[in-house]
């Protein structure tokens, strides 16, 4: 093992019992759920300087949740005073501070601690955390929950992107203090951020030109203030759970169709819903947007399922204003001026926006090689490079011994974001305390348990890999990664998923002491 693999300190005993890497939304349950299990030796280390992930990062125009807002909240931390229907940004950020210090998170967060390399101590059975400061931190376990969107992409892939002498502006690094009234504006991406910050600097800037490579569904969103009424029937017990119930069982429903469908049933059912869902979106297009060709622009020829669908009431009325242009040539270059498209036109620019993604957990790339390195230089990376992306309930990997990811491969079941991490942080929180309870320091899944759960889950993903490999293969989307893998979605129910995290078998998991390595019996 080459010796940046390699990690000498003379700790002998880690300086926590539980690190969890990050503090937005998977890192709050993660640590409320530890919390709630009696575990207080824990530390929350985040790279930003305040709770809320992507609801700290992002502070651009127009944000709000895409879901209804009694959707987007814990179980255990019901909030029936949502003042919209789909909050908006601040409020949502609001919400998740407090459940932080609800749980008393604040004191146990390192706040400005940028994790860079998470190295196994072989010897002394802990994790030490390389912060980009040049500090280390050391856990008996860790958890990370960086979420599924791990980091900007800060190369956009276009020539000349730093070249631009005008303003940038960026969702995670919105500058309220640049004046945009008057102004050229242009934005460089089609999806969920663009779809809320379109509408909402429209009016204001003089002019705005969206530089389109892939349209994007967008449906109208039927928010409005929440009445007090309503506010007090979610306070009634139940009432908030129930609604969130029947909407899971919806999802439920839709998902055991994708994976328990025979192919022979499912090709042609697909093929055909994607056509009636093109044909039906292209005709609500052409009602709302007055220009013909701008409508067919904006009109995918994909299915709705095969990119983030958004939710917006003011997206396509947009394209109707005289200031709103839409470019669908493709971009050339960037040049200090402007962005040059293929067709030779050079479009003059103020502030340009670049609202183009993030690096996603599902896909090889994001995880670099000697980053995350476990037992005998077991390297994350390269693992999953060459053998695909892959984790045991898309928490745990043999090799990386004490460590589980709350947002990994095959993890989202298409329900509440909090659903789900609460999910898998249980299945974490349960591994530890089993640990725990059998005196031992090292839980690591078995080799053969892992490989069970992935064949079967590849099984059941069958018909998501045909929807979105096969029919959408076409178009660019973060469900589908480079190794042409659907492994962003779990092909299973999110009740069978939440049964299966609570009721694993506690053996599919080893545990051994520190000291002597021996195993230790149940």
């Amino acid at each position: 093992m080459s010796q940046v693999f390699t990690h000498q300190s003379p700790i002998e005993y880690p300086q926590y019992e539980v690190a969890v890497i990050g503090a937005g939304p998977g890192g709050i349950a993660a640590g409320a759920k530890l919390r709630m299990s009696g575990i207080d030796d824990i530390v929350l280390l985040e790279r930003a300087d305040d709770v809320g992930g992507s609801w700290h990062e992002n502070q651009y125009p127009g944000i709000a949740v895409d879901v209804p807002s009694t959707t987007y909240q814990y179980s255990f931390a019901r909030n029936p005073n949502w003042s919209r229907f789909f909050a908006y940004g601040p409020e949502v950020k609001r919400y998740h501070a407090d459940i932080a210090r609800r749980y008393g998170l604040y004191e146990k967060t390192r706040f400005n601690s940028d994790v860079v390399r998470e190295i196994w101590d072989d010897a002394g059975k802990f994790w030490a955390l390389h912060l980009r400061d040049g500090s280390i931190v050391t856990a008996r376990f860790l958890i990370s929950a960086i979420g599924a969107f791990v980091r900007p992409k800060d190369d956009v892939g276009i020539p000349g992107a730093n070249s631009f002498r005008g303003k940038i502006q960026r969702p995670t690094s919105w500058d309220y203090d640049y004046d945009m009234a008057g102004k050229a504006v242009g934005i460089i991406g089609t999806g969920a951020s663009a779809v809320q910050i379109v509408p909402a600097i429209a009016p204001e800037v003089g002019s705005l030109t969206v530089f389109q490579r892939t349209p994007v569904w967008s449906v109208p969103k039927p928010d409005f203030v929440v009445p007090k009424a309503m506010k007090t029937a979610l306070a009634v017990p139940g009432v908030s759970a129930t609604i969130n119930g029947v909407a899971f069982v919806v999802v439920d429903l839709l998902l055991r169709m994708v994976s328990r469908s025979p192919m022979r049933v499912f090709r042609p059912a697909a093929d055909k819903f994607d056509a009636w869902m093109i044909a039906g979106y292209g005709w609500y297009v052409r009602r709302v947007v007055k220009d013909p060709d701008t409508a067919a622009k904006l009109s995918p020829g994909f299915g709705v399922l095969a990119k983030r669908p958004t939710m917006s009431t003011g997206y396509l009325p947009a394209y109707n204003r005289d200031n709103v242009t839409l470019i669908t040539d493709p971009i050339a270059e960037i040049t200090p001026t402007g962005v040059l498209t293929g067709d030779g036109v050079l479009h003059q620019l103020d502030a340009l926006i670049l609202a183009t993604g993030y690096e996603v957990f599902s896909d090889p790339e994001t995880y670099t090689p000697g980053t995350i390195i476990g037992r005998d230089g077991f390297d994350l990376a390269k693992f999953y490079r060459e053998e695909g992306l892959q984790a045991y309930q898309s928490v745990s990997v043999p090799g990386l011994p004490n460590r589980w990811t709350l947002v990994g491969p095959y993890s989202w079941s298409g329900t509440s974001w909090h659903a789900f991490v609460e999910t898998t942080a249980d299945h974490a929180v349960r591994a530890i305390r089993e640990t725990r309870s059998r005196g031992a320091d090292v839980c690591e899944v078995r080799k053969e348990a892992a490989d069970a759960y992935h064949r079967r889950i590849y099984r059941q993903a069958e018909g998501v890999r045909y929807y979105l490999c096969e029919l959408n293969a076409h178009v660019p989307t973060y469900y589908r990664n480079s190794q042409g893998d659907s492994t962003y979605i779990r092909p299973e129910s999110f009740f069978a998923a939440r049964r299966q995290t609570r009721e694993f078998p506690l053996d599919d998991y080893r545990y051994e002491t520190a000291d002597s390595g021996a195993s230790v019996p149940g």
